[in-house]
C-alpha cells in the first residue's frame, strides 16, 4: 500500500527562497563586520557562509530525494536528505573551528573596534531576517516532511539567538570599553556551533542507521488501534524504515484462520491504506498475513468466529511492546 503527496514544487520553492535570503543576510553580516572590524560579528558572518552552502546542498538533496524508486534504489532516494543534514552538521563544526581560530588570533594580535553602533544595527537587522527565515523553514520542513529543510531551519533559527547574544555583549563592550569581550564572545559562538553541529550529525546518523523511532512507533500503534477492524486479531513484528520523508512500514497481521487468500489480501490492503491515511504518512505499508490457529481466542473480539475455542478475556488492544515483538506472539 502506497501513499504519496506531490509537493516537490513547494519544497523546491522553499529551498530556493532559503538560498536567496541566506545570500542577502550573508552580505549584510559581512558589511557589519567590515564596518566595525568586530571579531564577534566576523564569527557571525563566517557562520552564515555555512547557511548558504547548506541551503544549496539541501536544494540538491531535495531534487534527488524526489526521484522515484528504481531498481538500484528500491526504497527510493529519500535518505539523501539525512546526508544533507549530516553535511550541514559537519559544515557547522568546521565553521566553529574557523571562528575559534579567528577569535584566538584577535585575542593575541588585537584588532581595534570601530563604528560599532552601525555594525551592530546592520547585524541585528540581518539576524531578525535570519530568525524569520528559520521559523519559516522549520514550519515548511514539518509540513512538507523534509528533514533537509527542517534541519536547515533549526540551524538558521539558532543564528538568531547567536545574533541576540552578540548584540547584548557588544553593547556591553561599547558601554564599558572592555574590548577583550569581543573575541571572547566569538569563542562562545564557537562553542555553541560545535554543539549544534554535533547534535545535527548525531540525529542524521541515527536516521541513516535506521535507529528505532519510538515516537513514530507510538503514533502508528495509536492509529492502528483506531482503524483496526475486529477481524485483525493481533499485530506483531512492526518495523519502520525512514527514507527522507518516505516511511516504510512492515507488519505481521494475525487474521482468522478460516479466511481465504483473497479475503486476507483485501483485509490487509484496506487496513494498510487506512493506517497511512489516518497517520498522514507518505510511504508504504507491507503486510505479512498469519493465521490465528485458534491461539488468540482469549483476546479476539470477533463475535461471529465459528472456530472459537474459548471466550474473550482480554481487551484486543495493540501495544508497542506487542507490535514490535518478533516471532509468534
Amino acid at each position: 500500500m502506497d501513499s504519496a503527496m506531490p509537493n516537490q514544487t513547494a519544497r523546491l520553492r522553499v529551498a530556493v527562497l532559503s538560498i536567496v535570503v541566506g545570500c542577502v543576510v550573508l552580505g549584510m553580516k559581512y558589511i557589519a563586520f567590515h564596518v566595525s572590524q568586530s571579531a564577534a560579528l566576523k564569527s557571525d558572518a563566517i557562520e552564515n557562509v555555512v547557511n548558504v552552502v547548506a541551503a544549496v546542498f539541501a536544494l540538491g538533496a531535495i531534487i534527488f530525494a524526489d526521484k522515484p524508486a528504481d531498481r538500484e534504489h528500491p526504497y527510493g532516494h529519500g535518505k539523501i536528505e539525512h546526508f544533507s543534514a549530516a553535511f550541514e552538521g559537519g559544515m557547522i563544526s568546521l565553521a566553529a573551528v574557523l571562528i575559534g581560530y579567528e577569535a584566538i588570533r584577535s585575542i593575541v594580535e588585537g584588532v581595534p573596534i570601530q563604528n560599532l553602533t552601525l555594525g551592530l544595527g546592520i547585524n541585528f537587522a540581518a539576524g531578525v531576517l535570519n530568525g524569520l527565515l528559520g521559523l519559516f523553514l522549520v514550519y515548511q520542513g514539518k509540513r512538507q516532511q523534509s528533514q533537509a529543510l527542517e534541519a536547515d531551519g533549526h540551524h538558521v533559527f539558532s543564528d538568531f539567538y547567536v545574533t541576540l547574544g552578540l548584540a547584548a555583549g557588544l553593547l556591553l563592550v561599547k558601554a564599558t570599553g572592555m574590548t577583550w569581550l569581543d573575541p571572547a564572545m566569538a569563542l562562545a559562538v564557537c562553542v555553541v556551533l560545535a554543539f549544534t553541529g554535533f547534535k545535527l550529525v548525531r540525529t542524521s546518523s541515527a536516521a541513516l542507521l535506521d535507529t528505532e523511532d519510538p515516537e513514530l512507533l507510538q503514533h502508528l500503534v495509536e492509529v492502528m488501534n483506531r482503524v483496526r477492524p475486529k477481524d485483525i486479531v493481533a499485530i506483531h513484528e512492526l518495523r519502520t524504515l525512514r527514507s527522507g520523508r518516505y516511511i516504510h512500514v512492515d507488519i505481521h497481521m494475525v487474521i482468522p484462520e478460516f479466511y481465504g487468500i483473497g479475503q486476507g489480501h483485501e483485509l490487509a490492503d484496506q487496513f494498510g491504506k487506512a493506517v497511512l491515511a489516518e497517520a498522514v504518512i507518505e510511504g508504504e505499508l507491507h503486510t505479512h498475513v498469519d493465521p490465528c490457529l485458534r491461539a488468540f481466542c482469549n483476546q479476539c473480539d470477533l463475535i461471529s468466529c465459528p472456530v472459537r475455542q474459548s471466550p474473550q478475556i482480554y481487551e484486543c488492544k495493540i501495544t508497542v511492546d506487542k507490535a514490535v515483538a518478533q516471532g509468534p506472539i
